[in-house]
């Protein structure tokens, strides 16, 4: 079953379950995948990989909304943020730990062959896409940096 189909199904089974949170995260999912489908040409079924960026970006959102309801002394609506983000957890890859991410981030540049910054980019395009949505983009950049510096 695909990551679209199990979101699908999710939606029915929080209307059932009358989980409200679970229903407005999924329903929010769900209306960003269908806003990718139809950007475009139009696909009948979106890849996993797609569904999986989409979520990985909101998550992010979430958890940067949250922060901020924190600063501002909003708790009630930092938990909501959370509670969504932990919903989206669910549909996402397991995140690496630093030591995972840093033997990730040295096979890629061993195998590109890269030997100093300058050639960040070549290492950051093959770590990104291979990594997607196990890891941020922000550390995945510091981890290279700090492995090639």
């Amino acid at each position: 079953m695909s990551l679209e189909q199990q979101i699908s199904k999710g939606i029915m089974e929080a209307m059932k379950a009358k989980e409200p949170v679970r229903l407005q995260t999924l329903r929010n999912i769900k209306k960003y995948i269908i806003e990718a489908k139809t950007a475009g040409t139009e696909i009948a079924e979106l890849p996993d990989a797609d569904v999986v960026k989409i979520i990985a970006k909101l998550a992010k959102q979430g958890s940067d909304s949250a922060e901020i309801y924190r600063q501002q002394n909003r708790a009630d609506l930092a938990e909501e943020e959370l509670a969504q983000v932990a919903v989206m957890q669910e549909f996402l890859p397991r995140q690496l730990s630093p030591e995972e991410l840093t033997e990730a981030v040295r096979a890629v540049i061993a195998e590109v062959g890269a030997t100093s910054v300058k050639e960040m980019g070549k290492v950051m395009g093959v770590a990104s896409k291979r990594l997607a949505g196990q890891a941020d983009g922000k550390d995945i950049s510091a981890k290279v940096r700090e492995l090639l510096g």
